[in-house]
């Protein structure tokens, strides 16, 4: 093989594998999830919750209190299990925010009720905020909003480093 295709098999023991040999191909959301419903494939967005996000921060024994991967439009693709489970309203501020950003500074962002100061973040990029001794940080990439909430001990520059990571990767692997 050259390295330029994607291939597959299947065999009656061995689940689908879908092997990609040239890193310069990028496929959209939804041309992976169409390539891994046609063969079968299960691509876990949970486990970037589980693994990328609820990860122990830095080796401290630390977590974030909750995390979640959305598209673009609010919809939940995988979270945490005591991720809030937000109102239609709050997630359509939280998306005017990415589009015009300074639009929830006056008010506040809210999930599940809770209100969050906004604090400078990125516009268009990364939104973030704080409650008490905890706070919340969003990172948009080009078709996810990967959101991580946390309160002491983990510091604000914590949950930034820990979702900003993962929403990197993702924009440079063309999601």
């Amino acid at each position: 093989m050259d390295g330029s295709y994607a291939h597959h098999h299947r065999s009656s023991t061995n689940p689908v594998q879908i092997s990609l040999f040239n890193p310069r191909i990028h496929l959209s959301i939804h041309q992976f999830q169409s390539i891994t419903h046609t063969f079968g494939v299960k691509m876990s967005w949970q486990t970037y919750v589980d693994e990328h996000l609820m990860c122990d921060i830095e080796g401290t024994g630390q977590h974030l209190t909750s995390a979640a991967i959305l598209g673009l439009d609010g919809t939940v693709w995988a979270q945490s299990a005591k991720f809030p489970q937000f109102k239609p309203e709050e997630m359509k501020g939280i998306i005017k925010e990415f589009d015009e950003a300074g639009t929830l500074a006056p008010t506040g962002m809210f999930i599940a009720g809770a209100k969050y100061m906004v604090l400078q973040g990125e516009p268009g990029a990364v939104i973030r905020g704080k409650k008490g001794a905890g706070g919340i940080c969003i990172k948009k990439t080009g078709q996810a909003m990967i959101m991580g909430i946390y309160d002491e001990p983990v510091a604000p520059g914590q949950c930034n480093m820990v979702v900003e990571r993962l929403g990197d990767y993702l924009v440079d692997q063309g999601m």
